[in-house]
């Protein structure tokens, strides 16, 4: 593109040379032809009107007394009749221009000059018109190259900035140009680069929220086959085999949950529901990983109670906290349930150190952890509590104690943050 434009630019520049040059070269031919005939026929006249008047004044009529009278490089010829012609200078050879003028008492005056004057004046002006037309194309060059590389620098830079958001670098760069165009395209391109980078973080969060999310399940599922293989009693198996299920059901409703989360984080499919179910649910789920480290989890706290939210949401939620005080917690583990207002609010404690003081609120953000952990299982099960309207705290830091707080009737608004505070037990 660069070359083509240096070579377009200058195709221009050749061609209004070439015809504006070529019309001048002509003009000033003419001009300075008719020019130098106008002196010679200058120079007839006034030499005649010279041999007039010393013709009438009864003067001396010489070649001496003409020499002075006639410039460089011409030659005069005087002829008085009755007398014999009078030359002045050296009569020139080739091609002449000349001029002939009569006086009033009958002689005549004859001057010529050598074309090669008007040849090398010529020559002068054309070599004047060449250096400007010189002059003229080495500035259009630079112009050209100047032009081209302000146009095809950003060409370049956006070239570049499209290849790196195909090679997974979605970067913006914010640079523009000056040029109306290219901004346009540079605004485009920095547009997708922030779409991309958001898709390509959704992707990551959800890869994570993934892994996450799916290891307890899965891990709880695959206990429950260990135990299905280990025991020989039919009733022991189909009873296995059904909370084996149960689970299974589990893990597709947290597939869906983390692909409607990755779409809309803020869609919730709130329903009533019957919260000691989950409760229940969630007791029988992780008792075997409690038995297996040596440990209790147990319920406590109002009965009979109907949340508003996802089943599905709020037990991944209480499967979180279970999880934390499973891996970084001690002694007994107790899920609490009360009632605030409006709100039905599930406690989980435990036995354990409790959340490191520095930490404090920041335990609900993503990567941060305080126990060499992923520092994502908090953030999302905050997400899917607000998601349905509800929401996850921190009651207390030692011993731990979180909450998890929802409405008992239908939202018909969105929910706000001005609510009751919760109370400790």
């Amino acid at each position: 593109m660069r070359r083509r434009l240096i070579q377009s630019t200058l195709a221009v520049v050749l061609v209004v040379i070439a015809v504006f040059g070529v019309s001048l070269v002509i003009v000033e031919t003419r001009t300075i032809s008719n020019s130098a005939q106008e002196r010679v026929d200058s120079e007839a006249l006034r030499l005649a009107s010279i041999v007039d008047s010393r013709i009438l004044g009864d003067e001396n009529i010489t070649a001496a007394v003409f020499k002075n009278q006639v410039a460089d490089q011409r030659y005069a010829v005087i002829r008085i009749p009755g007398r014999a012609p009078i030359e002045v200078g050296t009569e020139p050879t080739g091609d002449v221009i000349h001029s002939t003028a009569k006086g009033e008492e009958g002689e005549t005056v004859t001057v010529e000059e050598p074309r090669s004057s008007v040849t090398r004046e010529v020559g002068r002006t054309l070599l004047i018109i060449g250096a400007v037309a010189l002059l003229a194309i080495v500035a259009a060059v630079l112009l050209a190259v100047r032009q081209a590389n302000r146009l095809a620098s950003p060409l370049t830079d956006l070239a570049e900035t499209a290849e790196r958001l195909g090679s997974g670098d979605p970067r913006p760069r914010h640079k523009r140009y000056g040029v109306p165009e290219l901004d346009r395209v540079a605004d485009v391109l920095d547009g997708s680069a922030e779409r991309i980078a958001r898709m390509l973080t959704a992707e990551r969060r959800l890869a994570a929220d993934a892994s996450h999310q799916l290891r307890t399940p899965l891990t709880a599922l695959s206990m429950r086959l260990e135990e299905i293989t280990l025991t020989d009693d039919p009733d022991t198996v189909k009873e296995e085999a059904t909370i084996a299920l149960t689970q299974v059901e589990r893990l597709t409703d947290v597939v869906e949950r983390l692909l409607t989360n990755a779409r809309d984080p803020r869609t919730g499919s709130a329903v009533s529901f019957d919260l000691d179910e989950v409760i229940k649910q969630q007791l029988e789920e992780w008792r075997p990983a409690y038995r297996s480290a040596g440990r209790a989890i147990v319920s406590s706290g109002k009965r009979h109670l109907r949340a508003v939210g996802t089943p599905g949401a709020v037990a991944q939620v209480l499967a979180a906290l279970i999880e934390n005080s499973l891996m970084h917690g001690g002694g007994t583990v107790a899920l609490r349930t009360r009632v605030t207002g409006n709100q039905a609010v599930v406690e989980v404690t435990d036995e354990g150190p409790g959340v490191p003081t520095d930490l404090g609120a920041r335990i609900f953000e993503r990567t941060i952890s305080g126990r060499n952990s992923t520092g994502i299982g908090l953030a999302v099960a905050r997400d899917l509590a607000e998601a349905d309207g509800g929401r996850l705290e921190m009651l207390q830091g030692q011993p731990p104690v979180f909450g998890l707080f929802l409405s008992r009737t239908p939202l018909k608004r969105p929910p706000t943050t001005e609510e009751d505070g919760p109370t400790v037990r």
